[in-house]
């Protein structure tokens, strides 16, 4: 589970109840670390030491130390030799990349669905919208980022392509402080759900022209929204 599935979840059961949480140190500290990045906690361009992140987030050296590695890779820092490290910059231009990217993948991806989905498919992206719906009516905007995603998951896994999958899956990982900047808006959140709500009936439809155009007007309604963050 991650940093943002913690916040979109109802609260914890009782210590009695509680299940031990099985993660490594570095990947606690790893979640933590990247949830202050994604919702700009830490800021784009933001110094960052380990020693000032062991004593903010309560974790070690060594596990503060492979978390900023791993969040190097995924290019959300940039580790600078002697200097410790840097939040990478959000730049407009990486996203209307990643947008590109996704609008070509993405289109293909639900014609995919349209036509392979199954009962469980279009069940488990039902389920999500349900959730969508509570988090719109709260103006949760950290579980509407955890639905978004979601819901994009569930879709990628209804067209039966797991490579198509995988790669929609890393081009969500790039976009998630993106997507905070986005939907931060408030109308944007009931905007996000109907748009959803719109590719899923195409889906249901097994209306392939249909579930591509919902989702080309969600992901230009993306791009408009992020012109105005950025």
């Amino acid at each position: 589970m991650t940093a943002l599935d913690a916040l979109a979840s109802p609260p914890p059961p009782t210590p009695a109840a509680a299940k031990p949480d099985t993660r490594s140190l570095a990947e606690r500290a790893y979640e933590q670390i990247k949830h202050d990045i994604i919702t700009l906690r830490l800021r784009p361009g933001e110094y960052l030491n380990e020693a000032q992140l062991m004593q903010s987030t309560g974790f070690g050296r060594t596990p503060v130390h492979q978390a900023l590695q791993r969040l190097a890779l995924e290019g959300l820092l940039v580790i600078l030799p002697r200097k410790g490290a840097m939040v990478a910059p959000v730049s407009l231009n990486d996203a209307l990349e990643i947008i590109d990217v996704r609008m070509v993948n993405e289109a293909y991806c639900v014609e995919l669905a349209a036509r392979a989905a199954t009962p469980e498919d279009l069940a488990a992206i039902e389920a999500v919208l349900t959730r969508s719906r509570d988090a719109v009516a709260a103006h949760d905007v950290a579980a509407m980022m955890a639905i978004d995603r979601d819901f994009h998951l569930a879709v990628s896994r209804a067209s039966r392509n797991q490579t198509l999958a995988d790669l929609l899956r890393g081009l969500h990982e790039r976009s998630l402080r993106f997507w905070f900047l986005a939907l931060s808006a408030p109308s944007h959140l009931e905007d996000v759900h109907e748009e959803h709500l719109e590719l899923f009936e195409a889906l249901k439809a097994r209306d392939v022209a249909a579930a591509r155009a919902a989702i080309q007007r969600h992901i230009e309604e993306f791009r408009t929204h992020i012109l105005k963050a950025i």
